[in-house]
């Protein structure tokens, strides 16, 4: 009995050696509880790289598309900016220096009724029966009003004559603002300008023309009314009974000495 029961637990004894490594195996090779495996994937990895890859250029598209739409907005600011310098003021003033000396106009105005009446009264009919008194006076008139009239003409050049200076500094300015425009407004602006100028230019040049043609009008009508004139005094001059004998005229003595 005590052979057997020794063979007993000397079998129990092996089989528990047998069985120890398989026992101690899993517990050797098993992980802990809180670890876990890292498993590499590239076909995943290459599709998350792509992803990325997409959403960044959709940002940097955004980030441009922003971008030219501020230097839109900027170039539209510039494009609507005024121009900050403005020649109206001088302009205007060389016009106004121009038009006062036409309004100056000396005995004979530039006025359609003031013309027709003057005309009418001292150069278109020479009255047979004015006095010699009468008609002296009418002729001193009409010179006063051709001289009159010349004179006006120099004042008027002498005006245009100094707008010259004037619109050559305007010229200038303008067309350093039109060069330097930042925008479409201030490079139409100042072209606007620029035509002002030679409207008020062409202004004076009208100015000039007027006041040289009115001149030049008295000056003839002056000597139309003259030739009227003097046709008249000698037609009342040799009118029998007007006092004038004829007679014989001796010149130089051509007596015996």
């Amino acid at each position: 009995m005590k052979t057997f029961k020794s063979r007993s637990r000397a079998a129990r004894f092996a089989a528990a050696l047998i069985a120890a490594p398989v026992a101690v195996l899993p517990m050797v090779l098993a992980p802990p509880a809180s670890a876990a495996w890292i498993v590499y994937d590239p076909t995943n990895y290459a599709q998350n790289v792509l992803q990325a890859a997409r959403a960044l250029e959709q940002i940097n598209n955004q980030i441009t598309s922003l971008q030219n739409e501020a230097q839109m907005l900027i170039n539209q600011a510039r494009n609507l900016t005024s121009l900050p310098y403005s020649s109206l003021q001088q302009l205007q003033q060389a016009v106004g220096r121009t038009q006062s000396l036409l309004q100056q106009a000396q005995n004979i105005a530039f006025d359609v009724q003031q013309i027709d009446q003057a005309f009418q009264q001292k150069y278109a009919n020479i009255d047979l029966s004015a006095s010699e008194q009468q008609l002296v006076a009418d002729a001193r008139s009409r010179w006063q009003n051709t001289v009159g009239g010349l004179q006006d003409a120099m004042r008027v050049q002498a005006s245009v004559v100094g707008n010259i200076e004037t619109n050559r500094a305007q010229m200038e300015a303008l067309v350093d603002q039109s060069q330097g425009a930042t925008g479409a407004l201030q490079a139409t602006q100042a072209g606007n300008q620029l035509l002002a100028l030679q409207a008020q230019q062409l202004s004076d040049l009208t100015a000039v023309i007027a006041a040289n043609g009115r001149a030049q009008a008295l000056t003839d009508a002056e000597r139309a009314a003259a030739a009227e004139q003097g046709r008249v005094q000698r037609e009342r001059f040799l009118t029998p009974g007007s006092g004038y004998q004829p007679g014989n005229a001796q010149m130089f003595n051509t007596g015996n000495n």
